[in-house]
């Protein structure tokens, strides 16, 4: 798999508090190496994936910290990071 990211998911997340960064890079471990690992809570996000018209999921990182991506292939996309207004 090949991972890139946004300009809008880097700048969201050198915003962040260090510890929320160490939370997004320990659960990103996991993440490489199964994006639908049942820890991650990984679920589809119906509402962006039909603005977008193509399927957008989640990864809940901490209670209130939340990444989206998507996925084309073996190619992964992360395109934003925040609180749960990143589902809007």
């Amino acid at each position: 798999m090949t991972f890139k990211a946004t300009e809008t998911f880097w700048r969201e997340f050198y915003d962040l508090p260090a510890a929320q960064k160490q939370s997004v890079r320990d659960k990103w471990k996991v993440f490489h190496e199964d994006p639908f690992h049942p820890s991650l809570g990984t679920h589809k996000i119906h509402r962006l994936s039909a603005l977008a018209k193509h399927t957008i999921y989640g990864v809940v990182i901490e209670a209130d910290l939340r990444v989206t991506f998507r996925m084309d292939g073996t190619r992964v996309t992360t395109l934003d990071i925040g609180t749960h207004d990143v589902y809007q």
